[in-house]
């Protein structure tokens, strides 16, 4: 029994102490990858109950107090897992042989994860969108939830996450209605007929602005003529809001109900496309002489 658990000794020491790549034994590995995990959960206790619950003290915004947080956090990682290979002994000049031998294939797999990785950083140093921010980029519209160094987690109106790679942000253009001044101007447009009322048209598109209950008045809703279209004339009517960033289609939609109500009473059509259609009867002169012929 006492040779039986010896061999067994011997060989799980033999295992521990086996050289991969001729410098790395299977141990140091064993124990590198315990010391990963180890960091990381250390990483996400300090964030939970230290670095948040210190932040959440303070008063900066809450965007920046994300980004803050999400920094010191990989700060924090990179630093363990440069102590974790110290510990296990791993020479870093060695790995970085290895890296560099294995670099001219893997850095063409990894070339959009590095320009995410780094346009990630950029934007949690520089801030050009934050949580809770309003976007529209790439043809994805909604709230942002979660910038991590990867992506960014949007949410939209319809209540679907789409995760969008950092680098749309970076080399996209990018909408941000929450950005700067929270007040932004939503442009409807407006067909009436031909010979209508235009002072009319405008009064009551005005009014209009004036009974939507998140419509400012000032700056002051404002009627603008575009132009003399095929069918109708049309306009804009451009008011001022700053509560719809997160729901502007539902914002346009209740304009529309309102301006569809008044013009209905006050006799000012909306028209739709008409075109006239000429019959002629007959057949043509050339078409005639070749039937008798």
């Amino acid at each position: 029994m006492d040779e039986t658990l010896q061999a067994i000794k011997q060989f799980l020491v033999k295992v521990w102490y086996a050289e991969l790549f001729g410098f790395v034994t299977l141990g140091n590995i064993l124990l590198l990858v315990i010391l990963f995990a180890s960091v990381l959960v250390v990483e996400r206790i300090l964030q939970r109950h230290l670095i948040r619950r210190f932040f959440a003290k303070t008063k900066l915004q809450q965007s920046l107090q994300f980004g803050l947080s999400r920094i010191i956090g990989y700060t924090l990682i990179a630093i363990g897992f440069y102590v974790a290979f110290q510990v296990v002994g791993v020479d870093l000049s060695s790995l970085a042989i290895v890296a560099a031998s294995l670099g001219v294939g893997v850095g063409f797999g990894l070339q959009n994860i590095i320009n995410n990785f780094v346009s990630g950083i950029i934007i949690l140093a520089e801030r050009p969108i934050s949580i809770g921010d309003r976007i529209e980029v790439a043809g994805v519209a909604g709230r942002v939830t979660k910038i991590q160094l990867r992506s960014t987690t949007v949410v939209t109106n319809d209540n679907i996450t789409m995760i969008v790679p950092n680098a749309d942000f970076i080399s996209n253009t990018v909408t941000n209605w929450s950005h700067g001044d929270p007040k932004v101007r939503i442009r409807v447009p407006v067909g009436v007929a031909y010979g209508s009322d235009l002072k009319l048209l405008q009064r009551l598109l005005i009014e209009a602005a004036g009974e939507h209950p998140k419509a400012l008045r000032d700056p002051s809703p404002v009627v603008l003529f575009t132009e003399f279209g095929d069918s109708s004339l049309n306009f804009e009517l451009g008011v001022w809001t700053q509560e719809m960033t997160a729901t502007p289609i539902h914002f346009t939609s209740e304009m529309n109900f309102i301006i569809e109500q008044k013009l209905r009473e006050n006799g000012i059509e909306i028209p739709f496309p008409q075109r006239d259609l000429h019959v002629r009867s007959g057949l043509p002169a050339a078409a005639g002489a070749s039937s008798k012929g």
